[in-house]
């Protein structure tokens, strides 16, 4: 095989027309990625994405606002499914107290332990998952990640 002229890049595999063949990947257009700015004032997705975490009304906003940028609007779909996930946990876990309260206090009372146990695992996953967003990684969820995904790609 010919080497190319002086000023010819060679293609590589999967690389666009004109490309070095190890050119690092863009992303797609409209699609600002992690350090991309959002609708949100121009900030950095990733930023946005980590403070939608702990205050899930910046979540509500971008997914209003923000259209192009899917690193944000996946995490702040993944941000208001955790909200929702852990008040519907939240809501079970009292509505069993109370039936274990009616049937013994003393059950009832072993089964309000949870709560709080409940509440420091949302809290830790909340601040884990605005690490990881801040950090500018796709990190995704066990039983919500996908959903978000599906929904951000809407």
């Amino acid at each position: 095989m010919q080497n190319p002229p002086p000023g010819q890049q060679q293609q590589g595999y999967g690389s666009p027309y004109g490309t070095p063949p190890n050119a690092p990947m863009t992303p797609t257009p409209g699609d600002g990625g992690p350090k991309g700015k959002t609708a949100l004032g121009g900030l950095d997705a990733n930023l946005v994405s980590a403070l939608g975490y702990p205050i899930g009304i910046i979540a509500i906003i971008e997914l209003i606002i923000e259209k192009q940028n899917r690193f944000a609007r996946f995490h702040a779909f993944q941000s208001i499914l955790l909200h929702v996930a852990f008040i519907v946990l939240y809501i079970a876990i009292g509505i069993l107290m109370g039936i274990m309260m009616a049937i013994s206090t003393n059950l009832g009372v072993i089964f309000g332990l949870f709560m709080p146990l409940i509440g420091l695992l949302y809290l830790g996953a909340l601040l884990f998952c605005a690490y990881k967003a801040y950090q500018a990684e796709w990190f995704k969820l066990p039983a919500i990640g996908d959903m978000a995904e599906k929904f951000a790609n809407k």
